[in-house]
């Protein structure tokens, strides 16, 4: 691929009140795959037109085509929806059909693509608001159990509204009826007494009472995608961003529901990055939560999230490239809501790491409302 000719880099990264962040492009276009050139060039440098070369390399990157003929006919990946593949996997056996939707489009590929719109079709028919068991996938074996199959079923609800904002359907009015539906149903227990202290004791656990109805990370996704409904929503907005920014409580995510106390994982309860451990010890999942609250508006209205953005940006070189520890070929995250964003680079090596680092830090840069210089 031919490149285009890039100024020098500036030799000092801007001080920590700068509020423009250097973006080095041209670097990211001589070492990034061609994923990670893609989302550069259109997520952070914002050019409309990408070279049709780069868009036809982005589709022939090998591990998209790979996930996407591994699809069903129906659309679906592996009758599941929110699964990731086993570690090591080298054919993504065992991926979901959201987690693969969502990963093609961190990828680049256009939500009209043959995989995208086949896959759209149960996305939508997941935003029904019913307990179909037919529609429960990886949840099933909760069938029998009324509690048990709602939510199921509001589970992958929420997710497909995420996966469906995220492909750009924000005017659906399919989407934004459920959406609706998601924000006063966690609106209200935002707003409630419950907010405050939404624990029961069971026996000797400290249990989520069944009422309540914390934010998941797929409302966080949804609405990180919906920037017209979140402007109809401030009120809702402002609940949000002052349950988020609350510690993390000690209890375990779990909830009573009916007769059983089940994990809820995906129950969001506060600050997901409260300490500089929790940063180090896993950094594209600190970068996802970054992602997430810029793009939401959150992230420079909070002291200590824009403080951790600004040490990702502060350990960047001169040549405003952030790069891994010497030695380190890949950043491992235990987090399956962060599989569909990391690794986009299949490449097991130290530029890598930094080219997609980097790239992250420029769409978090931006969408947090910052001034881009290129270079």
């Amino acid at each position: 691929m031919t490149l285009p000719p890039t100024p020098t880099p500036s030799p000092v990264i801007p001080s920590q009140t700068d509020s423009s962040v250097v973006f080095p492009i041209g670097w990211l276009l001589r070492h990034g795959a061609s994923p990670v050139q893609y989302r550069a060039l259109t997520s952070v440098a914002r050019l409309s037109n990408p070279p049709a070369r780069l868009v036809s390399l982005v589709y022939s990157y090998y591990p998209g085509p790979r996930l996407a003929i591994s699809q069903q006919v129906d659309g679906i990946w592996n009758r599941s929806m929110l699964t990731v593949p086993v570690p090591g996997s080298k054919n993504f056996e065992g991926v979901g059909t959201i987690s693969a939707f969502r990963r093609l489009l961190e990828w680049g590929w256009e939500r009209d693509s043959p995989p995208m719109l086949s896959g759209r079709r149960i996305l939508f028919r997941l935003l029904s608001e019913d307990n179909d068991p037919n529609f429960l996938f990886e949840f099933v074996a909760d069938a029998r159990v009324p509690e048990l199959r709602s939510r199921g079923r509001l589970i992958l609800r929420e997710a497909a509204a995420a996966a469906l904002a995220q492909a750009g359907y924000e005017s659906d009015p399919r989407l934004r009826g459920c959406a609706q539906r998601i924000v006063r149903r966690v609106g209200d227990f935002l707003a409630s007494p419950l907010a405050a202290d939404p624990w029961v004791r069971i026996g000797n656990k400290h249990v989520l009472a069944p009422e309540a109805s914390p934010p998941s990370i797929h409302l966080l996704r949804m609405l990180a995608y919906m920037p017209h409904f979140r402007s109809e929503n401030l009120d809702f907005l402002g609940l949000l961003f002052d349950f988020l920014s609350r510690p993390l409580p000690r209890q375990e995510s779990q909830q009573a529901l009916g007769s059983h106390i089940v994990a809820q994982p995906h129950f969001v309860l506060g600050d997901q990055l409260a300490t500089r451990n929790m940063v180090d010890g896993d950094v594209p999942s600190a970068l996802n939560w970054l992602e997430l609250v810029a793009r939401l508006g959150f992230l420079r209205r909070n002291e200590h999230w824009e403080r951790l953005f600004q040490r990702f940006l502060g350990e960047r070189n001169r040549d405003a490239v952030w790069r891994p520890a010497k030695g380190v070929l890949h950043l491992p995250s235990e987090s399956p809501d962060t599989w569909p964003v990391y690794p986009l680079d299949a490449r097991a090596e130290s530029n890598a790491v930094a080219a997609e680092v980097t790239m992250r830090l420029g769409v978090i840069a931006r969408a947090s409302g910052r001034a881009i210089e290129l270079v």
